[in-house]
């Protein structure tokens, strides 16, 4: 499970001053469930997800991350989560296959144990083809099923994915929401940030509006539906963050 606390970060910009972020935010997730923060860029998706990863420290708040105090168990909390991005890095010298050993052994994997479990993530994400070429030689879509198993390497009951399908192709990002949704059915706890509506209506049980560093409501799609009196996804998003809809847009 994970639970945020009146997460805050705030951080100094020399044009602007003080600039706060993340402004409270709070959320329970479960596991079995994927919990999307839906919002627009700069709504400060990115900045709680990092300080859940414990990327960031917080400026006030805490979480806990399953069972560990992101603040008092950073290493825990790191040992039991897959953080995942459009643009997780990968070693460019590196085969596929020594990646996912990289990261596996990094997990304290190794031996027997190890090589089964990088043989199992090869034939799972379809791998095979492509495990001893270099990572700066395969593909877009082909570097992301490698992103994957590095994230997965060590099994985490827990996974975070901030717009995981940021500038990849309508196949891979097809990929990676397959995935997503089989993260749910093993039962790991999923929180997934988009700005992409669709993303969020296909994938999320429980929908985060984030707006301005805050939530500013919580609840299933249908949930929000009655809340606004709206059907479609975006303007739901719209009525709740007080945006008017474009006039010329079809009513919904």
């Amino acid at each position: 499970m994970i639970e945020a606390l009146d997460l805050k970060k705030t951080f100094r910009d020399r044009k602007r001053g003080e600039v706060r972020a993340v402004d409270g935010i709070s959320f329970i997730a479960r596991p079995g469930t994927i919990l999307g923060l839906l919002g627009a860029n700069g709504a400060g998706k990115t900045t709680t997800l990092r300080m859940l990863a414990t990327l960031l420290t917080p400026s006030a708040g805490t979480a806990r991350v399953a069972g560990f105090d992101i603040r008092e168990k950073p290493r825990e909390v790191r040992e039991h989560i897959g953080f995942l991005t459009g643009s997780t890095a990968l070693y460019g010298r590196l085969t596929a296959r020594e990646m996912i050993d990289y990261f596996g052994r990094l997990h304290g994997l190794d031996g027997a144990a190890l090589r089964e479990r990088a043989d199992e993530l090869i034939a799972e994400l379809q791998i095979a083809e492509f495990a001893d070429r270099r990572c700066d030689k395969l593909s877009t879509g082909q570097k992301q099923r490698v992103s994957i198993a590095r994230s997965i390497v060590h099994r985490p009951p827990v996974m975070i994915f901030d717009e995981p399908t940021t500038g990849l192709d309508v196949m891979t990002s097809r990929t990676i929401m397959r995935f997503i949704e089989r993260c749910r059915l093993d039962g790991r706890t999923v929180v997934f940030s988009t700005h992409i509506m669709s993303e969020a209506e296909r994938l999320c049980d429980t929908i985060a509006v984030v707006h301005a560093g805050r939530i500013v409501a919580t609840g299933t799609l249908e949930e929000l539906r009655q809340r606004t009196g709206r059907t479609a996804l975006e303007s739901v998003f719209l009525a709740l963050i007080g945006e008017p809809e474009d006039e010329d847009a079809p009513a919904s």
